[in-house]
């Protein structure tokens, strides 16, 4: 029955999961179980990329043929062992909230419970008293504008991996899990605002280098048939979709990282496309392609031929 409600014991919690059997991707017949199956057993290469980072739940109660909602407060319905960071909103009127700290398997498998589908951090971590520390990651949203596709997005990707690594930064790809391409490089800097200067000022180098492909504004009419380098995602109030996270689209695909021969052997949107049990396949021959981001930290590097404003 859709109501049920079954308590588990996991990792020495206890957790109530309710509507198992409810169906959250109907053209897939995907149910909150196989949801939650899913996340229990991605858990041990996801949960290194979710630690320490306060997390922004997008929630798909009634499925992901209906609306969702953004979740950042966890103190209303999170057990008293899911641990949280009391962070001040960037956002004015927001004021401050719980976000919750998925650090560990049950707290995972709690937020799936929720239906929070998508995993969603920022690139920085909390420290002691939940202070935030600077950004320890470099990030770039690669986002097509119809007619173009992920594979626009390879193309744009393998541009920016070549003048990061001239930059002596190591860098890492994923899908979105959604149309388009992310590409991350493990960083240190003294400044919040020092990722989205840099990153900022090298997608506009490209939008100059490529005019006919790239495009570093946001001004939408500016987008069909390129490729947004979306360097806004380094600011401090902004989050990128969790490496292995699924997304709320018509199939259960999830943001799967992919290696620079596949990024490069690109040739059509289905190279790219990834759902939980391809993932989990990846994963199992593969491991976590992400594993060595934090190994590959350096100094983020001062921007170089920036342009005019």
């Amino acid at each position: 029955m859709t109501g049920e409600r079954i308590t588990v014991r996991v990792d020495g919690r206890h957790l109530t999961l309710s509507n198992l059997d409810k169906v959250l991707y109907p053209v897939a017949g995907f149910t909150k179980r196989d949801v939650i199956d899913y996340y229990a057993r991605i858990a041990p290469v996801m949960l290194p990329h979710l630690r320490k980072r306060p997390v922004t739940f997008r929630r798909y109660p009634e499925g992901v043929d209906r609306e969702p909602f953004y979740e950042k407060d966890a103190g209303r319905h999170a057990p008293d062992w899911v641990k949280t960071a009391r962070i001040v909103s960037h956002h004015r009127g927001e004021g401050t909230n719980r976000y919750p700290l998925v650090d560990d398997v049950p707290t995972l498998i709690w937020a799936a419970n929720l239906a929070a589908l998508e995993l969603h951090v920022p690139q920085w971590t909390v420290g002691p008293k939940d202070a935030r520390r600077n950004p320890d990651l470099l990030v770039f949203d690669l986002d097509p504008g119809e007619p173009a596709t992920v594979v626009e997005c390879c193309r744009v990707a393998r541009w920016l991996e070549a003048a990061l690594t001239a930059d002596g930064l190591t860098v890492f790809a994923k899908t979105s899990g959604s149309k388009g391409l992310q590409l991350y490089s493990a960083i240190r800097t003294r400044r919040p605002e020092a990722p989205s200067e840099y990153a900022e000022a090298l997608a506009r180098r490209l939008a100059i280098e490529h005019p006919d492909l790239v495009v570093a504004r946001m001004t939408k009419a500016l987008r069909p048939g390129k490729v947004f380098i979306d360097w806004s995602q380094n600011s401090p109030s902004k989050t990128t979709v969790a490496p292995y996270s699924l997304r709320g689209r018509e199939t259960p695909t999830v943001s799967t990282p992919v290696t620079w021969d596949e990024v490069a052997a690109c040739r059509r949107v289905g190279d790219m496309t990834f759902t939980s049990a391809d993932a989990l396949e990846r994963v199992e021959s593969l491991g976590d392609l992400f594993a060595g981001l934090a190994e590959n930290r350096v100094i983020l590097p001062q921007p170089a031929g920036r342009p005019g404003k």
